[in-house]
């Protein structure tokens, strides 16, 4: 979910930049920040946090008060009022994502600024393997296939995100239920209701039914509702 939030925080001006307009360097400050004692300060944008997500963009700063200095720091320090863009998933919201990664255990797919997992288990209603080689993912009886590139959408079941690494977060999602998934798998699925025809899983479980030599799901309730119907007469 994307929205605005307001910020407070104090900036370091450094000495370097004295001189310049306040706002226009705070602002600068405040989006990419600077180079200070081998590392980068003052940066929010792409920042992640646990409580707000990840900061997308500085939209307005606000205000600005009075500079303040402090003893063997030649910067002068603002207490500072400002508005953000921010992007945090929320539980059960429903995504369109990008496959980047697929491994044996399941899909990374990317939404905005973020990375999500979507577990070997919650892709398919079917039996899901991993093609080493081909680097994707296969239905055994849909004979579907999920790699790298494919759109899909998905739910959000778990998030907690880390600063450090995105990938150690966990923003793990599911396409187990009705009109998620691979987009194609989605089409599928509304061409074959619109004719009339079975869901997948109806139709794996008809399937399965037929190997083993049973009736299909479908055949097998209508002939006991025809029994039961007989037996009332």
């Amino acid at each position: 979910m994307y929205k605005t939030i307001k910020i407070e925080d104090v900036v370091r001006v450094p000495p370097d930049r004295f001189g310049e307009p306040l706002k226009d360097v705070v602002t600068d400050i405040l989006k990419q920040g600077y180079e200070f004692k081998g590392g980068t300060v003052g940066a929010y944008e792409g920042l992640v946090d646990r409580d707000v997500g990840v900061v997308l963009a500085i939209t307005d700063v606000e205000s600005i008060e009075e500079g303040r200095l402090i003893p063997n720091d030649g910067a002068s320090f603002h207490k500072t009022v400002f508005n953000a863009i921010v992007f945090k998933p929320e539980l059960h919201e429903i995504l369109d994502c990008e496959v980047v990664d697929v491994v044996e255990f399941g899909a990374f797919v990317r939404f905005g600024p973020l990375d999500g997992l979507v577990h070997v288990s919650q892709i398919a209603d079917d039996y899901i393997s991993y093609d080493e080689k081909r680097g994707a993912l296969l239905g055994k009886t849909t004979n579907r296939v999920l790699e790298v590139g494919n759109k899909v959408r998905a739910r959000v079941v778990a998030v907690s995100t880390n600063p450090e690494s995105q990938r150690e977060g966990k923003i793990n999602l599911t396409m187990r239920q009705p009109n998620l998934g691979r987009f194609e798998w989605i089409a599928e699925e509304k061409e074959k209701k619109s004719k009339g025809g079975k869901p997948a899983k109806e139709e794996t479980d008809a399937k399965e039914a037929k190997k083993k030599g049973d009736k299909p799901v479908k055949e097998e309730k209508d002939a006991k509702e025809a029994e039961k119907k007989e037996g009332e007469k």
